[in-house]
């Protein structure tokens, strides 16, 4: 499963974990304004945004799980099993298959009020990038440095949501995760007081009680709380160095272990790679489970009006820093 925040200090930050068991191979990924993107039901697209992301590039073309444009506009996929729903191809709509979703929103979108309006005239369609390739079942965050939004396409049709909290898990549908807070609306990092009872002489016995109750299991919704929380609360300071260190540190608080997540026939799901992007200066960072060093790309370092995908293959490896 997934985690998606945003984050803002002088710079808009823009990032998410990936929580699976197996890797398809991901790259960070830079598609220039020329590449043209070939659409199943909605012709070609031969000049659009750049855009950075991390994808699975089969037959030269990037299926993203995330991506940030040169706009500032971010857009990332995550699991929603049961709940996405995608039809047949529709009259008068735009017709995008599921995979086509990000680069179609972030090629032509400036921020996510224009995505909004895109996205009533869209239909999410059922049609596979191959025929052995089975959709993948996901709704979506959309986010600029303004606002964020979830998109989610169910058998009722397409919902929009504003997000306020900049943050979106798995299952459930988000205004459930987002109802789901107000269970916790008692947490806050300061020391609680005692509200249980006059009678007993309750005290606060260790630091970090303000956040007693915050759950910490590794299901969507706990995540979706967690993730919530932590980010509402993140101070740091402004600096490229600290914002990109704090978002870090946010998703850190999701991050998914080896061996706590078993999902069967040995299958261990862990969080495959964590990323951040700076939306505003285009530049993508990531870390993998084996390798915390932190990588960077910069898309603004490739040729831009160019046609072809710039691909970079994630460093798995850790990188361990010697200082004797």
């Amino acid at each position: 499963m997934c985690t998606a925040v945003t984050y803002k200090t002088k710079d808009f930050y823009f990032g998410r974990t990936l929580d699976y068991d197996f890797s398809y191979g991901d790259e960070v990924t830079v598609t220039p304004r020329n590449y043209p993107f070939r659409f199943r039901d909605a012709g070609s697209v031969e000049s659009h945004y750049a855009m950075i992301g991390m994808a699975h590039v089969m037959e030269d073309y990037p299926l993203y799980y995330d991506a940030v444009n040169e706009k500032g506009l971010g857009m990332a996929g995550l699991n929603f099993p049961g709940n996405a729903y995608y039809r047949r191809p529709e009259e008068d709509r735009d017709n995008i298959s599921q995979f086509e979703f990000i680069p179609w929103v972030l090629g032509r979108c400036t921020t996510a009020a224009e995505a909004r309006d895109l996205i009533e005239k869209i239909n999410l369609t059922d049609i596979p990038f191959r025929s052995d390739m089975p959709l993948a079942q996901l709704h979506w965050i959309i986010a600029d440095k303004n606002e964020a939004l979830t998109v989610e396409s169910v058998k009722d049709g397409i919902k929009v949501y504003d997000n306020p909290v900049g943050v979106l898990t798995n299952n459930p549908p988000f205004d459930e995760q987002l109802f789901g807070l107000n269970n916790y609306m008692h947490l806050s990092p300061f020391p609680p007081q005692n509200h249980f009872s006059e009678k007993l002489a309750l005290t606060a016995y260790s630091r970090g009680m303000g956040a007693l109750g915050l759950p910490g299991d590794l299901s969507s919704q706990s995540r979706f709380v967690r993730a919530s929380f932590v980010k509402m609360n993140s101070v740091s300071g402004d600096s490229e160095a600290e914002s990109v260190s704090q978002f870090f540190h946010i998703l850190g608080a999701v991050d998914q272990q080896r061996g706590c997540c078993d999902i069967g026939d040995g299958k261990l799901e862990v969080t495959l790679y964590t990323s951040c992007c700076n939306a505003d200066k285009g530049i993508y960072y990531y870390t993998t489970y084996d390798n915390h060093q932190i990588t960077a790309v910069d898309m603004n370092r490739e040729n831009l009006n160019g046609g072809r995908l710039s691909r970079y293959p994630l460093i798995y490896g850790e990188q361990i820093r010697f200082q004797n």
